[in-house]
């Protein structure tokens, strides 16, 4: 038998494939919930879509509206310092960008299980902003909750506080669930205001929760505030009793985060543009490391050489210590000598031992002085066998590197 003969053999053996036409599941609007009208009298607008129905709360506010330091209007002078640079900074936005800060609920903090109960979002007119929240009805209309939302259809960019981390990526999530039905959800640009706290007052605020930066930062104070945790609670409540009063207090929570985004944005804006001001030694001394890190020698040169002469000696460690490499960075070698022993007295073991690393490299490969670069590898060999380690092997390690350096030096000068 022919081989074309086999396969046909073959093929009517196997016999035809049947193709089964899949229908694609229909979508069943969901009933109304028997408390829609205790909700309005509670103050929310019901919005009913081809997906069900959602509630919404909208407040204005002009440009003059005081939320702690700040009037909401000044967000225009920080976008307006932004343009005005030739450098661009991951924090910068600008006035052509459509800019929403935004803020969610959840029932939870993750799993499929946790349903987003809150959309918050804050955004300028040409005349005011614009506070616009939606409120999950119940958990079986979450199709219309996220399609009222228009994120399938605008492109913004999003402000958040720890939103590039939590709140975006539990919505696509939830809008993953129900992609089925609604249409695909657009990728905007992120900016994460928790990303810039954190850089801005590392080792100065002992926590990074909104409302300590909103109390020490941003003279805002919370009166009658529901705590975070407390929000699901609250939202399962409302949703079996009917009753959306205590509800409402969760909604102006979610209000004061998005009005604590505008003011966070601008106050940071100032720090990060003008000069030295009421801040601490430690805050500019981490804008200084925070421009250098983005590889803006001459703006982080200027900044922690500022720290050091305004602030006391105690205070400015770390502004000298970061000072050093930059000015080892542009071949300012002897300053960057300098500026290492300033840092000594006042920065941690592990900074020194960085510290003295740095002195000996300079000193053996820069200075050629290599007496002085003998003195400090004997310094820093005494000081890593001393310091407490997470492993023993990386201490075993930078021992040896230390003494391999040494030997190197001491061979040097025979």
């Amino acid at each position: 038998m022919s081989y074309e003969n086999k396969i046909l053999q073959m093929k009517k053996m196997l016999g035809r494939k049947t193709e089964k036409n899949v229908e694609k599941h229909k979508f069943v609007k969901p009933e109304r919930p028997t408390y829609t009208a205790q909700w309005q009298q509670a103050g929310l607008e019901l919005i009913e879509n081809e997906f069900g129905i959602v509630f919404k709360r909208e407040v204005r506010y002009s440009f003059d509206y005081e939320h702690g330091h700040y009037k909401l209007g000044e967000l225009f002078t920080a976008l307006q310092r932004w343009s005005a640079l030739d450098d661009d900074h991951p924090f910068a936005l600008t006035d052509d960008e459509k800019i929403v800060f935004f803020d969610t609920e959840t029932t939870g903090l993750k799993g499929a299980g946790t349903h987003i109960f809150l959309l918050g979002f804050l955004e300028a007119t040409d005349e005011e902003f614009v506070l616009t929240q939606f409120v999950l009805a119940d958990p079986s209309n979450e199709a219309a909750l996220l399609f009222e939302s228009k994120l399938w259809q605008r492109l913004i960019t999003v402000v958040s506080y720890n939103g590039k981390s939590f709140d975006w990526p539990q919505l696509e999530v939830r809008w993953t669930l129900n992609k089925q039905h609604i249409p695909k959800l657009k990728t905007q640009r992120q900016v994460d205001l928790l990303h810039s706290t954190k850089r801005l007052w590392k080792d100065d605020l002992s926590k990074m929760k909104l409302t300590q930066v909103e109390q020490e930062k941003l003279g805002f104070s919370r009166k009658g505030d529901i705590p975070g945790h407390l929000a699901p609670i609250i939202y399962f409540d409302a949703v079996k009793s009917g009753n959306a009063t205590t509800l409402m207090k969760v909604l102006l929570h979610n209000e004061w985060d998005l009005l604590s985004l505008v003011t966070l944005y601008v106050h940071s804006t100032n720090l990060l543009l003008q000069s030295i001001g009421e801040e601490s030694a430690t805050t500019y001394t981490n804008i200084g490391k925070w421009f250098g890190d983005l590889k803006k020698r001459q703006t982080s040169e200027e900044i922690l050489k500022a720290v050091t002469k305004q602030f006391d000696s105690r205070e400015t460690g770390f502004a000298h210590f970061y000072l050093a490499f930059e000015l080892k960075r542009n071949g300012e070698y002897h300053l960057a000598v300098e500026a290492f022993h300033s840092a000594l007295p006042t920065i941690p073991e592990k900074k020194q031992l960085l510290a003295y690393e740095q002195l000996a490299m300079l000193y053996e490969h820069q200075l050629k002085d290599y007496k002085q670069a003998s003195t400090y590898s004997e310094i820093g060999l005494n000081l890593v066998e001393r310091i407490v380690f997470m492993k023993q092997e990386q201490q075993q390690k930078q021992i040896q590197n230390w003494k391999k350096r040494l030997v190197r030096i001491q061979n040097k000068l025979q």
